[in-house]
């Protein structure tokens, strides 16, 4: 990793919130958490476990960490792939001190046989690890303390129907609305002490694709064409001018996201077509556009999945002004 993705890496850490009082949007998730954690300090009890989903970059990572700290807790952070075997899963689980969370990000790719060691520790708190020593094995039982186990996915459908049946908090991230990035970007601009203009911030709000981590990745992008021009505050002229310096249109769609529906539209005739073979059209992997860039497409409805295939919608070609259905844009 670079320095200047370290450096993204510590600022992200930097802006967020603490407190769940603090953290803005996912007003109906965040009520309800706000009992879960209530009734669960009230009962002197643990949380149960929390499974949150949706698109990446909406503060599933966020909210874990104001979880734990809302529960007087450690987190301790990993992610699915990352827990080959048992044995990995064995060694986290207990280190853990009573009260502690443990996030498991990308919780839908664990590999299965980690998986079925995470049944038990869910439901009972008791670990049994199979070791295999010498050509000799032997089962091994452990009481655990109890703990809260939240785990992160953007493909919820990949989840086993056991292991999504034992969390007992399940949420749905949706992407934010315009004023609640806009709170984002102003708190962002207080923490890192540069100032934005009112319509620089509406700018940026708006191309920021309802999600915060873009939101405040752009606020930094556009903060380094403002200290490169010596500017004290971040201006509308300056946020154009990066933004369009960025290929990032009136949309918010980036150069991918372009690719994506000219694909769709100059070579494969509007649809329907296969992910896979838009995919290998264009260059991209099948998982980072159906992840990454297919669900803000689907939610300003620039394009329809259906049986057969994805379909661009009238309005992306108005937006990329192709001719629709013989009517010209």
């Amino acid at each position: 990793m670079d320095s200047h993705a370290l450096q993204d890496d510590t600022l992200d850490i930097t802006l967020r919130p603490q407190r769940l009082s603090d953290y803005i949007g996912q007003t109906a998730l965040k009520a309800n958490l706000e009992v879960f954690i209530g009734a669960a300090k009230h009962r002197q009890e643990t949380l149960d476990h929390v499974l949150l989903y949706g698109p990446p970059g909406l503060g599933k990572t966020t909210l874990a960490h104001i979880i734990a700290h809302e529960m007087g807790g450690n987190i301790k952070t990993v992610t699915g792939p990352s827990l080959e075997r048992t044995g990995d899963l064995a060694a986290i689980l207990t280190s853990l001190e009573p009260g502690d969370v443990l996030f498991i990000d990308e919780i839908h790719r664990l590999p299965s046989v980690v998986e079925e060691v995470l049944y038990g520790a869910m439901e009972d708190f008791h670990l049994s690890v199979l070791i295999n020593r010498e050509g000799t094995s032997r089962t091994l039982n452990l009481d655990l303390p109890p703990f809260t186990l939240i785990g992160a996915t953007t493909r919820a459908g990949d989840l086993s129907s056991p292991l999504r049946a034992r969390f007992g908090i399940t949420e749905k991230f949706d992407f934010y609305a315009q004023e609640d990035i806009e709170k984002i970007i102003l708190r962002t601009a207080k923490v890192l002490q540069t100032p934005i203009e009112t319509h620089a911030v509406t700018s940026l709000a708006l191309r920021s694709r309802g999600t915060p981590r873009i939101a405040n990745r752009l606020y930094r992008r556009i903060r380094d064409f403002a200290h490169y021009q010596k500017a004290e505050a971040i201006s509308n002229a300056i946020t154009e001018e990066g933004l369009t310096a960025l290929k990032v249109d009136a949309l918010g769609l980036d150069d991918v996201d372009v690719r994506y529906l000219l694909g769709l539209i100059d070579r494969f005739k509007g649809g329907p077509v296969g992910l896979e073979a838009l995919a290998s059209a264009i260059g991209e992997e099948i998982m980072n556009l159906e992840d990454v860039y297919e669900p803000y497409l689907l939610q300003i409805g620039l394009i329809n999945r259906t049986p057969r295939g994805r379909v661009a919608t009238e309005k992306a070609y108005k937006h990329l002004k192709r001719s629709y259905q013989g009517q010209l844009f």
